[in-house]
């Protein structure tokens, strides 16, 4: 149904694309090249080399993670 909100951290990918110019799809591929590291490692990585709020950070470290779990 379109009429539903979305929820969790995607709920921030229409404010990160709009704030930091690069779509979801690129944001993920910058992480995934990045060497293995924790979640909080990746989170920092955004926060100091792409000037990345933390919460924004974290919602596409958190679904970029999530996602390749499986």
């Amino acid at each position: 149904m379109s009429d539903e909100k979305v929820k969790g951290p995607a709920s921030y990918f229409p404010s990160i694309e709009k704030k930091y110019g690069r779509p979801i799809a690129e944001w993920k591929a910058l992480l995934r090249a990045r060497p293995p590291a924790k979640h909080i490692e990746h989170v920092a990585w955004l926060k100091s080399e792409h000037a990345m709020g933390h919460g924004h950070a974290n919602a596409l470290v958190a679904h970029t993670l999530a996602e390749d779990k499986g």
